[in-house]
């Protein structure tokens, strides 16, 4: 099983989510020198991100936010994550 964190990049952003990780369900934003956690379920921000790369993962989540809930559960499982589409 592979245990690389990154789901999806874009635009310069790295999306990742990590194995042994707490609830709610939610991933890491990196980008350039930023860093962020974002809720899945609520779009709520932790950390620092710039204002346009923040509406990119928005834009983001709103089109996969099942995939991100289905990785979630695969956490919790203990199965492998699956890779999710950039942006479009």
């Amino acid at each position: 099983m592979e245990n690389i964190p990154e789901i999806s990049r874009f635009y310069g952003i790295i999306i990742k989510m990590y194995f042994n990780e707490h609830n709610p369900p939610h991933f890491h934003i990196e980008y350039q020198d930023y860093e962020a956690v974002m809720n899945i379920e609520t779009g709520e921000v932790i950390g620092s991100i710039s204002r346009r790369a923040l509406n990119l993962v928005y834009d983001w989540l709103d089109q996969h936010r099942d995939e991100l809930l289905e990785n979630w559960k695969r956490i919790e499982e203990r199965k492998p994550l699956n890779k999710i589409k950039p942006l479009d």
